[in-house]
């Protein structure tokens, strides 16, 4: 069984994970969808304080009826009290006559009972078990009438694929999602001589042939230290009111599997001197880069609600 102090871990552990998401989400919203998107932010941590005093405030209740429990003598059955285990007894001792018509049926109403003690804990265990499936059912009837965002969100993705003649190809959702989309479009649309831009003392795979999502991790890393005066506004942390420092998030992006977002998009776009479209429900095409013709116009398209854990992209290719 948990204990208070097991519990109050689980629970920062969980609001830490809830930040780092919120972070990911202010991070790639766009101006437009800033409002939107801290709205669902502050209804996220609502949620989860809410839950977690509830949570809690279960563990004590409890915690104090198993006090108030143990500290109850053990008391036997009155005569005139009405128990389950009385009425058993006198059920079974109704069959009993049935079966035997000799015995005598003034010595059966006469004849002692056995006396039984409640077992408490099973009683608690059997409430404790109501109460839970009870919210269940109340958070399935809740969940019934919420709009299936997935469908909405997939839904509408399909149209539009008709409408512009591609087709989504599936990406692994591992956390380089970005980066390997626009890897497989590179391959896709790009030709073999295509000419990019080499920021300065990046020692990587040589393009297009070794390029791999390391690469382009690099590459975009680069690209935004070499330029960090232009990528600056795009590092304002709303939760810490500052800005992040350029090294530590491009090293953090560089070496782990950390998502990819709006400012990585417009690195490589400039790196691959090409347009980056993504594909969006409920809002136009968002187009970085668009000036820019050297190389063909890479392909994506971006889900928010559609997979389990979080936000995601894929590669378009043509139908």
């Amino acid at each position: 069984m948990d204990t208070e102090e097991a519990i109050l871990a689980r629970h920062r552990a969980e609001k830490k994970d809830l930040q780092n998401k919120i972070a990911g989400m202010k991070k790639q919203a766009t101006k437009s969808k800033r409002k939107q998107v801290n709205s669902r932010c502050e209804e996220l941590e609502h949620d989860l304080l809410q839950r977690q005093e509830k949570e809690l405030q279960t563990f004590r209740n409890e915690g104090s009826s198993d006090k108030q429990a143990s500290n109850e003598p053990l008391q036997e059955s009155s005569d005139d009290e009405i128990t389950p285990e009385k009425l058993l007894a006198q059920l079974e001792l109704g069959v009993s006559a049935q079966n035997s018509p000799s015995v005598d049926a003034d010595k059966q109403q006469t004849a002692p009972q056995p006396k039984k003690r409640r077992n408490r804990q099973k009683e608690r265990l059997a409430k404790r078990d109501a109460e839970m499936a009870r919210i269940r059912e109340a958070a399935a009837q809740e969940a019934a009438v919420q709009p299936n965002l997935k469908q909405i969100e997939q839904d509408a993705l399909d149209q539009l694929c008709d409408v512009k003649g591609v087709k989504q190809f599936d990406i692994k959702p591992d956390g380089h999602c970005l980066f390997a989309s626009i890897l497989d479009q590179v391959w896709l649309r790009h030709p073999t001589d295509a000419q990019y831009f080499i920021p300065s003392g990046y020692d990587g795979p040589h393009l297009p042939r070794d390029l791999d999502v390391r690469a382009l991790r690099s590459l975009s890393s680069n690209y935004i230290r070499q330029y960090r005066d232009d990528f600056v506004p795009y590092l304002f942390d709303e939760a810490t009111m500052s800005i992040k420092d350029v090294d530590d998030y491009t090293k953090t992006m560089e070496e782990t599997a950390q998502w990819g977002g709006e400012v990585e998009l417009l690195a490589l776009a400039k790196v691959l001197k090409c347009c980056i479209s993504v594909m969006m429900s409920g809002r136009a095409t968002h187009m970085i880069n668009e000036q820019e013709v050297a190389n063909p116009e890479l392909k994506l398209v971006y889900y928010k609600h559609s997979f389990a854990l979080g936000e995601h992209y894929n590669s378009l290719h043509d139908s």
